[in-house]
């Protein structure tokens, strides 16, 4: 009855697995860097899949490959050899200027230091990739204000950066990471430069926006923060050492 079970438990993940949509697809990602005339391998061998609407964490400590496999993911790298297919199009090969086409149009970013334009509004920051975007400035500053709005901060809007607490400040780069509809919201140690209530306010937003159907992927070296996700995918010394999801929302993976 147990290997019964066991069986009809593998039959049912390969069922789940097939019916949802592989928004990312890596396959022996390797990533090396010449070092004068030492070639340095950074990631080994990297393959993994992240279907739509997941909530992934990557974790490892330093020099496992986490910060490159996300530079790749976050189309701001390529990799020496491997494939990378993003949303069904093949970026592993693109140039400069089609790899800055796909990040605007298919992730948003969110940084640990907020990277806001201290020169620049809340509202005019979240707006900004509507600019490159190429839309009038009226439907950019309407989508940037319903943005705004989902991070509670519509009373903030006209405010500069330095005129914002640090949570405030996160809230704007979240809006602004959402404001084109990207496929993939890809986050950077967000909650680094944090307080705790701000960092828990924080990963609640997150949750939101996974909950409201987007596919967030976390990079963080914190487990508290980590154990948000609904997937945690562990590498050390370039390739993945454990790759497990939670089958209960607020289930803690070790």
């Amino acid at each position: 009855m147990v290997n019964g079970q066991k069986a009809n438990d593998k039959c049912k993940s390969y069922i789940r697995k097939k019916m949802m949509q592989e928004i990312i697809h890596v396959e022996n990602i390797r990533k090396s860097y010449i070092m004068g005339r030492q070639v340095l391998p950074v990631l080994k061998g990297i393959s993994l899949d992240i279907f739509k609407n997941e909530y992934v964490a990557l974790m490892g400590p330093s020099g496992s490959g986490k910060s490159t496999l996300m530079n790749i993911l976050g189309c701001l790298d390529t990799p020496t050899e491997g494939k990378y297919i993003l949303n069904g199009n093949d970026v592993s090969k693109m140039e400069d200027n089609q790899l800055a086409e796909i990040r605007n149009k298919e992730i948003g970013f969110v940084f640990q230091q907020f990277n806001l334009l201290p020169r620049l509004s809340a509202l005019e920051n979240v707006a900004l990739p509507l600019v490159y975007a190429g839309m009038p400035k009226k439907q950019r500053n309407e989508r940037a204000m319903e943005v705004l709005e989902k991070v509670s901060l519509t009373d903030r809007s006209h405010h500069k950066p330095n005129e914002l607490s640090g949570g405030q400040s996160q809230r704007v780069a979240i809006a602004r990471a959402l404001v084109n509809n990207p496929s993939i919201i890809l986050a950077d140690e967000p909650t680094g430069n944090l307080d705790s209530k701000t960092s828990f306010e924080i990963m609640e937003i997150f949750d939101k926006i996974h909950d409201g159907g987007n596919t967030v992927i976390l990079v963080t070296h914190e487990e508290d923060i980590a154990n948000y996700a609904r997937r945690i995918i562990r590498l050390r010394d370039g390739i993945v050492e454990s790759d497990k999801r939670k089958e209960r929302v607020g289930e803690r993976i070790t």
